[in-house]
Formats: structure tokens, sequence, C-alpha cells
């Protein structure tokens, strides 16, 4: 009995990258959970925890480092965004993907090509409207511009996936007198959980680690999320020399998405390769 089949063995270098690039990934991510926990003169000597656990590190990040309002500012702007991007982004998709109408593929390629407008081309006139509106330094402005900038793309993830979805329910529904918008919310939307749970992970990611909006529209340290606190943290080192609470606050960054795709990777792999079949 051969122990390996020839397309287990064609399988093997792409197998030996993958694992030398997952070592890889978990060596660096190690050595930061480490030196969070070290202080700054162990990691400048390498000889991390020399000294014992310094959890003291999480707790300077926190208080003094203003990493708790970051944080709290970050999970305000991605929780309020992204469910408000699937609300609205679902029902569109739903409609583009299952009624014909006049203008029908227009709108579905105006969505796709605002795929391609980089942020950096409309952030100017955008910043310019909100202070025309008096907008600027607001918390609602923000989400706003998450919710506007992130949702042709769900709309155009979804779309696909409502596609694969068999008429037969909505069939059976209009037989027993249930309206098209009953018939989207009581059976469609949930048939599409998998769908929605994996572009609603990809938009926690993107909003999470959102940076250069929040850098323009946020000036005030009462607004910043974390990945503009982390920034102004590294820039404050040069005079704190505080490497260890810097660490801390990189861990506290990382941590949210990582746990978020350890316990749903199921289902992310689930809607994405669901609908790259069905598709």
């Amino acid at each position: 009995m051969k122990l390996f089949n020839k397309n287990t063995i064609k399988k093997i270098p792409s197998y030996g990258i993958l694992s030398l690039w997952v070592l890889f990934t978990a060596v660096l991510i190690g050595w930061i959970m480490i030196a969070s926990l070290s202080t700054t003169r162990e990691i400048f000597t390498n000889t991390l925890l020399k000294s014992g656990v310094h959890f003291s590190n999480y707790t300077k990040a926190l208080i003094n480092h203003n990493v708790g309002q970051y944080f709290l500012n970050s999970l305000l702007y991605t929780f309020s965004a992204g469910f408000s991007i699937l609300i609205i982004s679902a029902p569109c998709a739903y409609v583009l993907a299952r009624f014909e109408f006049k203008g029908n593929k227009l709108i579905q390629n105006l969505f796709v090509g605002s795929l391609g407008v980089p942020i950096i081309m409309i952030i100017l006139p955008l910043f310019a409207l909100a202070s025309q509106l008096r907008m600027t330094n607001s918390r609602i402005l923000l989400i706003i511009l998450y919710i506007c900038i992130t949702t042709p793309f769900t709309v155009f993830f979804l779309l696909s996936f409502f596609k694969t979805l068999s008429t037969s329910f909505e069939e059976a529904a209009a037989i027993d007198g249930c309206s098209p918008i009953r018939t989207f919310w009581t059976i469609m939307f949930p048939l599409a959980q998998p769908g929605l749970i994996t572009v609603g992970i990809f938009n926690f990611i993107a909003l999470w680690n959102e940076y250069f909006i929040a850098l323009v529209f946020a000036n005030t340290s009462e607004q910043r999320p974390l990945a503009v606190g982390l920034m102004t943290m590294i820039q404050s080192m040069r005079y704190t020399g505080d490497w260890a609470g810097m660490f801390a606050a990189v861990v506290i960054v990382f941590v949210p998405t990582f746990l978020l795709y350890i316990f749903l990777s199921e289902k992310i792999i689930a809607g994405v390769t669901g609908g790259a079949i069905k598709g």
C-alpha cells in the first residue's frame, strides 16, 4: 500500500511553503506577545521575561496611553457601521439579484465601478463637504462615511450569494400569500446567514483596522479609533521610550480580529467557497 499517491506528492511543495509561512507568522506574533509582557530594557537586551511577567504594560497602555478610549471608539465605529451596512446592503443585493427591472445592470455596474475608486481621490471633497455642513470631529460622520464606503463591496459580495439560493423558497412563500418584503426578512435573509457572517467579518476587519479616514476626520483623542491611536503612541515613543507598552497596545489591537477569525473561520470558508462553487 502506497503511503502517498501522486496528488499528495504534488501538494507537498505547497504544504511546505504554507507551513513555513504559518511558522514564520506564529513566531512573529509569539515574540510580540512575549515582548508585551517584558520590560523595555529586556526587549533591547534580548532577555525577554527575565524579570518575570509584567501585566502592568497592558494597564499602562489602557490608562496612561489612552488605549482604553481608542478601544471603545473602535468598538462603537465597527459595530454600529458594520450592523448598518448589513441592514442596508442585504435588501439591496437581494433586489438586484432576484428582480429584473430597467437599470438593474447599470446599478450593479456602478457598485462594481465604485470599488475601483481610491479613497485618497475623494477624501478632500468629502472633507470640504463635511466642513460646510459643520460635521467634522463627529463620531456620527465617521460612522456614515464607513457605511457609504463599505456598502458597495458588501452589496457586490451578497449579490453573488443571493444568486446561489434556490427560487423554490420564494415560490412556496408566494403560494402561501407571503409578500416579497416579508419573504425576504423571514426566509431569504436567514438563509443568507453564511454570506452575511462572512462579509460581516471582512467588514469588521476592514473597519477595525481603518486608518486613513479616521486620521483625517477624527482630530481629537476622544474620537480616534485604535489604528490612529496606535500611530500616535508610536510617535510618542520618541520621547517616552515605553516600547513594552507599545507592544501591549499592538496586542490589544490585534486580539479581537484574531479571536473573531479563530471562532468563525469555518463560517468564513463556507461562505466564500459556497458562493464560488455555485456562482
